[in-house]
């Protein structure tokens, strides 16, 4: 009986390993993916309308906010929260607006080419 027990919870441990491994490598694949995609989704969701990457427009340029984050391993949970609820505060009196319809698998693309300095997909 012990024997059995301890297989099945051999199994459950594995089980989870193999589910953790796997979210890793779509993290991963996901980040690799930001460079090409984020530009695309950035102007197809209107960022760039008050977003330029090198120099502020409306808000900060996006290689500012990689700049202020850089370093910071809670970045890019709290920018999707941002982008998604919208804010104010944090880079003076205007405030940026939610964008409560964008999926969070583009919010997350966007910050992450954000946050990587928003290299040219070139």
């Amino acid at each position: 009986m012990r024997v059995g027990f301890f297989a099945a919870g051999l199994r459950v441990v594995m089980c989870g390993l193999v589910v953790a491994a796997g979210f890793g490598v779509v993290s991963a694949a996901h980040a690799a993916d930001a460079p090409s995609r984020g530009p695309a989704i950035a102007r197809a969701n209107a960022c760039m309308g008050c977003h330029a990457v090198d120099r502020k427009l409306v808000g900060p340029s996006f290689q500012q906010v990689a700049e202020k984050y850089k370093g910071n391993a809670g970045a890019a949970v709290l920018l999707s929260k941002k982008v998604k609820e919208g804010g104010s505060g944090v880079w003076g009196a205007i405030p940026m607006p939610a964008h409560p319809a964008m999926n969070d698998a583009d919010i997350r693309t966007v910050v992450d080419w954000v946050l990587a300095g928003a290299p040219s997909s070139k």
